[in-house]
């Protein structure tokens, strides 16, 4: 099945695209996901472990599973302001 992964900021400056498709198993767990997407995108590596997960804009826990079109959001830490 397909899943897209929609990335922001400098998961999107490393990858040189905001949004990625995957080819996953069934009943595929969000965490399983991003393993596949490590694999495929190693220069993401580094930055996954730190990432929040949001599916249809709710923010997930790794253990959900995903299903045939989802859309997994992967929101990096922010900081900044003064």
């Amino acid at each position: 099945m397909q899943i897209r992964i929609k990335l922001f900021a400098l998961l999107r400056e490393q990858a040189a695209t905001d949004t990625i498709t995957l080819d996953v198993p069934e009943a595929v767990t969000a965490s399983q996901a991003l393993a596949m997407l490590r694999q495929q995108y190693p220069v993401l590596a580094p930055h996954l472990a730190h990432v929040r997960l949001a599916l249809h804009m709710d923010f997930v826990e790794p253990e959900t599973r995903l299903a045939e079109g989802d859309e997994l959001t992967l929101i990096p830490p922010v900081s900044g302001g003064k």
